[in-house]
C-alpha cells in the first residue's frame, strides 16, 4: 500500500465519493490480504518504502496474474521476477500495461511514474554468459528509479577492457559485479573506485565452479575492501540493494 493510494483513499472520502465504511474496510487490508494460497503484504511498502515483489517461479500463471491485480489496487506499481513468457502472456491478458523484460525474466507495471534518481550505478558482467543475472539487476534497480549504467562482458580475462572503462565506473554510486567463472571482477573493481561493490557469483562456469560456488567463495575471500556479496544467481537482491545505497 502506498502514498498514492493513501492520498487517493483521503480524497474519495472528502469528496464524498467514497463512503467512510468502504474507506475503512479497504483499510483492513492494511497488514495484509489472505488469498488462501498466498498473504499479500500491502503494507511493506510503509514499512520499508518498496512494495512486495512476486517471485514467480513454483507459481502458476493464473495464480501470479491473480496476485498483481490485488497488489495493484493498492499499489500504483509491482514487479514479479523470474517470470517465463507464459506467465506474461496470462498477465498481459489481465493487465494490458504489463511489460516483460525477457533477458531479466522480470514482469514490470509501473503507473506512479517516478523521476530516476541523481546518481548512477553500474551493473558489469565478467562475461556475456553472465548478462541474465545482470538484467534482473539493472531493471530491478530501475523499475525502483535509479539510473543505471550497463557494462557486459568486462572480465579479467581481457582486463584491458575494464581499464578503458574506468570513468564510467568512477562516476558510479555503487557498482554491482556479476562473475561466474573464479568470480574475481569484483575485486578488481574494488580496487579501483571509492564506492560500495555489490558481488553477485552466477552459476556460469565449468564443473570445478561448483554451480557458481567457486565465485561465491572467491567473493566471501577478497582482500579488497567494501564488498558485500549476494547469493548465486541472485540479480534481484543485488538491484535491490544497489538502489537502497544509491538512494541514500
Amino acid at each position: 500500500m502506498d502514498e498514492m493510494f493513501l492520498k487517493q483513499l483521503f480524497n474519495s472520502v472528502k469528496d464524498g465519493e467514497l463512503h467512510i465504511d468502504e474507506a475503512v474496510k479497504q483499510l483492513k487490508k492494511l497488514p495484509y490480504e489472505d488469498m488462501d494460497y498466498v498473504k499479500i503484504d500491502h503494507h511493506r511498502k510503509i514499512r520499508t518504502g518498496k512494495g512486495e515483489v512476486i517471485y514467480c517461479a513454483g507459481k502458476t500463471p493464473e495464480q501470479c496474474a491473480s496476485i498483481f491485480e490485488k497488489l495493484l489496487e493498492c499499489n500504483s506499481k509491482a514487479m514479479g521476477t523470474r517470470a517465463d513468457m507464459a506467465t506474461y502472456q496470462v498477465v498481459k491478458e489481465r493487465l494490458p500495461d504489463a511489460i516483460y523484460h525477457e533477458k531479466a525474466a522480470i514482469i514490470t507495471i509501473d503507473r506512479a511514474g517516478e523521476q530516476q534518481s541523481k546518481g548512477k550505478i553500474v551493473v558489469a558482467t565478467g562475461g556475456t554468459s553472465d548478462i541474465a543475472v545482470a538484467e534482473e539487476a539493472a531493471v530491478t534497480a530501475e523499475f525502483y528509479g535509479d539510473h543505471v549504467v550497463r557494462l557486459y562482458d568486462v572480465g579479467v580475462a581481457g582486463l584491458h577492457r575494464l581499464l578503458m572503462n574506468t570513468d564510467k565506473l568512477h562516476d558510479a554510486n555503487v557498482v554491482v559485479a556479476v562473475a561466474g567463472m573464479e568470480g574475481a571482477l569484483p575485486s578488481v573493481i574494488a580496487g579501483l573506485v571509492d564506492c560500495p561493490v555489490i558481488a553477485v557469483p552466477t552459476s556460469v562456469g565449468y564443473g570445478a565452479n561448483f554451480g557458481g560456488l567457486s565465485a561465491l567463495l572467491t567473493m566471501l575471500n577478497s582482500c579488497a575492501s567494501g564488498i558485500s556479496v549476494v547469493n548465486i544467481d541472485n540479480g534481484f537482491g543485488a538491484g535491490f540493494l544497489a538502489s537502497m545505497i544509491n538512494k541514500r
